[in-house]
């Protein structure tokens, strides 16, 4: 009996891109459902009605939800070209990375938003400021590492593929917060996903990602 994989996701949704990535790396034929986040499918609500939102992964009709968890699932579900280490030590480092990340992440996506929908100039130098105090923990973890020590993408590369998210909106914001002077090792990152065969199936065309983000971020500016 063939396996049934579902992804109930959204295109420009990072972590949906997590989930695509981990199951293109282990090889794993799955249907991919786009939602609307603001009009959500019966199935979405029925298959995450805690939180309501996406990444859902559908395994046989057995729904998981979270990005990191579902990650996890995936790597103990399908054996094959693991994205977690394989030694305990070197697998609870990979966890706790992972989950540093996302919460670094949610510190510094509010300080960079507010600096690229900032009308006044004072507002959005403390927005850069902080943001870039988070973005100098993680550059400091980065250094002399290649992804996060890894020669290939797993656990905590792909937890860290949200940087791209920042590279793009600032650009289409006209915002310089990741810049390659004042975090080198953050800035090859990002250039690596770019270069990664895998990488690339999953995120969308930079055209369309940056106008996208200049949308909504621009009406968010527009209603302040």
């Amino acid at each position: 009996m063939a396996e049934e994989v579902k992804l109930f996701g959204k295109w420009a949704s990072p972590f949906s891109r997590r989930i695509e990535v981990a199951l293109k790396l282990k090889g794993v034929e799955y249907e991919y459902i786009e939602e609307d986040l603001f009009n959500k499918s019966p199935a979405l609500l029925n298959y995450n009605p805690v939180h309501k939102k996406v990444p859902v992964l559908v395994h046989n009709g057995k729904p998981i939800a979270e990005s990191l968890v579902i990650m996890e699932y995936i790597d103990e579900t399908w054996k094959h070209n693991p994205i977690l280490p394989v030694d305990p030590f070197e697998k609870a480092m990979a966890r706790f990375w992972a989950k540093f990340i996302d919460d670094k992440f949610w510190a510094i996506w509010p300080a960079a938003k507010k600096a690229m929908i900032s009308g006044g100039e004072k507002e959005r130098e403390e927005g850069i400021e902080e943001a870039q105090l988070h973005l100098k923990v993680l550059e400091t973890q980065l250094k002399e590492k290649k992804f996060f020590g890894s020669e290939r993408l797993g656990f905590v590369e792909i937890t860290a593929s949200l940087m791209v998210c920042i590279v793009v909106a600032q650009e289409a914001m006209g915002v310089e917060i990741l810049t390659q002077d004042k975090f080198p090792a953050l800035h090859e990152l990002t250039q690596k996903f770019a270069d990664d065969d895998v990488f690339k199936q999953c995120v969308p065309p930079r055209e369309k990602h940056s106008a996208y983000f200049k949308a909504l971020l621009g009406a968010l500016a527009a209603s302040k």
